[in-house]
């Protein structure tokens, strides 16, 4: 019961909610989500804390960046929610300005001090 208790608590928060919704394709690490959502690195890191102890991310460390992104089990199952509940970056307006605005910053990626995933990135994902 455990498990599901801290799997709802994840999805409680709009805030992990949009993050969740940003790693669900593209691993990206505190500062680059930090930038997105216009919040301190501080407060995502305590968000990207909750989600992973209730076992909904994949993580790999490079240098001294951790990247994040949904483990591939639970992609059918947000979609899912996300589809019934209109919470979906097609369907809502605040998820597709994260989208938007991820889109921006990821294009950056190469210029910035982020090195990157490297097994995340090449690893199998579910695609919406």
């Amino acid at each position: 019961m455990r498990n599901l208790l801290q799997f709802c608590r994840a999805l409680s928060d709009e805030t992990r909610w949009r993050i969740l919704q940003l790693v669900r394709i593209e691993a990206m690490c505190v500062c680059e989500l930090a930038e997105i959502l216009d919040m301190p690195q501080s407060s995502v890191s305590s968000h990207l804390q909750v989600i992973r102890k209730a076992g909904l991310l994949d993580n790999e460390r490079c240098e001294k960046w951790i990247y994040y992104r949904v483990a591939p089990g639970f992609h059918p199952l947000l979609s899912s929610l996300g589809d019934c509940f209109g919470a979906l970056p097609e369907r809502d307006s605040t998820l597709m300005r994260d989208a938007k605005r991820a889109k921006k910053r990821l294009a950056r990626r190469a210029k910035t001090l982020c090195p990157g995933p490297k097994a995340l990135a090449t690893a199998g994902c579910c695609r919406p």
